[in-house]
C-alpha cells in the first residue's frame, strides 16, 4: 500500500470514530461481573444467583441510560474442582482481574464471607470498585459486634478509608437470635453448637451461642470440627451423652455445605436418630437442595434451617413477579438466594441510571460506588429498603425452612 493511501485511510478511520462519538451514536460498554462458587457443593445456590442476575440484565434489554450504554454481565467462578468449594486463590485472582479491567464498574459477590474478606481490600484500592454481595452474612465485614467479630474489623478491609462493600442480606448477629427464638418456640432447652471453623461458621454459631445464653437455653458446648475428617461418628457419640449422660435437645450447625456439612448430618442421624428425637438446626450456609442431596433426604428430613430473606407468601408484587419469571426461564426452585441475586443486579443497574440522571459518568467507579451507597427507599423485589452508612440493608428479615419429603418447605418469615 502506498504511504499516502495508508495515511489517508488512517485519517478516514479517525474521522469516522470522532463523528460517531461526537454525534452521540457510540454505545459504551459497562461490564458487571459476579464471583460465585459455581463448582462443587455450593453450585445449586450460586447458579441460582447467577441465573437471577442474568434475568435482571435481560429484563433491562442489556442497556442503560436510554441505550447509551451496553450492559455486559459475566458470571465468574470463584471455586475450584480441587477444593470442591470456593478457593482463596481463585477469589484473589478474580478480584485482581476485576481491579485491573477499567470496563468493570461493579463486582457482585461474593457468596462466602471468607471470600469477601480477601476481595474487599483488593477492590477497595481500585477506584474503589464497588462490591455488592447477595449472600455475605458475617457482620465483621461492615461493623463490629462484641463477642463475634475481630478487634481490627471492619477497618482492616478498607485500606483506602472509603467503604466500597454493600450487601443485600441481614447479618449473622441478627440471624443468631432468630434461630434461638425459633428454638424457644420449639421447646428446646439444651443445645450443642458446632462450627466449621470458617469465618461464616464461627460468626453465626457465635451469635447463636450468645443469644441462647440470653434466652436461658443451656449451651452444653461450642466446638469447632475438622471439615476434612473422614467421618464424625466419634464426635456424635460424645455429643449423644454430653447432657449428663443423655443427648441434648438439639444440635446447631454453623457451616457451609463445602465443609462436610452433609456428613455431619448423616453421622448425627446414625448415632442419635432422626431429627424429631434430637432436633437439628443450621444456618443459611446449608439452606440448599445440594445439602439435602449430599446428606440423604432421609437423614435431612425434619431439619430446620434459617436464611436471610422472606417467605414467598410475605413478598410483595415485585417479589412474586420475580419468582414467576424465574420459574418460566429456569424452572421452579427452593433455593433461598436467587431473589438476592436479582436484587443485587437491580442495585447495580439503579446506580448506573442514577449517575446518568445526575449527568455523571457511569464509567467512573467512584461515581458508581457513591450512587450505590446513596440508595434510599429502593422499591425492589425484597420490598422497600435502604442502605445504611455501613452498606447494610435495612430490612432484617429471615426465612425458616424445614426439610420435608426431600426438599425445603418454608415455615415462615421471622425477625430478631
Amino acid at each position: 500500500m502506498p504511504k499516502q493511501f495508508s495515511i489517508l485511510a488512517a485519517l478516514i478511520l479517525i474521522t469516522s470514530f470522532m463523528v460517531s462519538s461526537c454525534g452521540g451514536n457510540q454505545v459504551i460498554t459497562l461490564k458487571i461481573v459476579s464471583s460465585l462458587p459455581l463448582t462443587g457443593s455450593a453450585k445449586p445456590q450460586a447458579e441460582s444467583i447467577a441465573n437471577a442476575m442474568l434475568l435482571r440484565v435481560e429484563e433491562a434489554g442489556n442497556k442503560a441510560c436510554n441505550g447509551k450504554y451496553k450492559i455486559v454481565y459475566e458470571s465468574w467462578d470463584d471455586a475450584s474442582a480441587e477444593l470442591g468449594r470456593w478457593d482463596p486463590e481463585v477469589e484473589i485472582k478474580n478480584a485482581t482481574q476485576a481491579a485491573k479491567d477499567p470496563s468493570i464498574v461493579a463486582y457482585l459477590g461474593t457468596f462466602n464471607s471468607g471470600a469477601a474478606k480477601l476481595s474487599i481490600p483488593i477492590l477497595n484500592q481500585a477506584g474503589p470498585l464497588v462490591m455488592i454481595s447477595p449472600a455475605n452474612t458475617y457482620p465483621g465485614l461492615t461493623y463490629a459486634v462484641n463477642g463475634i467479630t475481630e478487634a481490627n474489623e471492619p477497618d482492616v478491609y478498607y485500606p483506602s478509608g472509603i467503604r466500597n462493600f454493600a450487601r443485600l442480606v441481614a447479618t449473622d448477629d441478627l440471624q443468631g437470635p432468630v434461630a434461638v427464638n425459633f428454638m424457644v418456640a420449639q421447646g428446646i432447652k439444651s443445645i450443642y453448637i458446632l462450627d466449621d471453623q470458617d469465618l461464616y461458621g464461627k460468626g453465626i454459631s457465635g451469635a447463636v451461642n450468645l443469644a441462647a445464653q440470653k434466652a436461658g437455653i443451656q449451651v452444653i458446648a461450642h466446638e469447632g470440627y475438622d471439615p476434612k475428617a473422614a467421618d464424625y461418628l466419634e464426635l456424635m457419640k460424645k455429643i449423644s451423652i454430653s447432657n449428663n449422660g443423655s443427648a441434648p435437645d438439639a444440635i446447631y450447625l454453623g457451616a457451609i455445605i463445602g465443609n462436610n456439612a452433609a456428613k455431619i448430618m448423616e453421622d448425627k442421624v446414625t448415632i442419635m436418630g432422626d431429627n424429631e428425637t434430637v432436633k437439628f438446626i443450621g444456618g443459611d450456609g446449608i439452606y440448599t437442595a445440594g445439602w439435602i442431596e449430599a446428606a440423604g433426604a432421609a437423614n435431612a428430613e425434619g431439619a430446620f434451617v434459617t436464611t436471610p430473606g422472606l417467605a414467598l407468601a410475605d413478598l410483595g408484587k415485585a417479589g412474586q413477579k420475580f419468582y414467576a419469571n424465574y420459574t418460566i426461564k429456569y424452572g421452579e426452585t427452593t433455593e433461598a438466594y436467587p431473589i438476592m441475586g436479582y436484587e443485587t443486579m437491580s442495585v447495580a443497574l439503579k446506580a448506573i441510571e442514577n449517575v446518568c440522571a445526575a449527568d455523571g459518568d457511569p464509567t467512573d467507579r467512584e461515581s458508581i460506588r457513591d450512587a450505590v451507597f446513596s440508595i434510599k427507599e429502593f422499591e425492589g423485589a425484597l420490598g422497600t429498603w435502604s442502605f445504611d452508612a455501613n452498606g447494610d440493608i435495612t430490612i432484617p428479615y429471615f426465612l425458616v425452612g424445614q426439610v420435608k419429603n426431600g426438599k425445603f418447605v418454608q415455615v415462615g418469615t421471622y425477625t430478631p
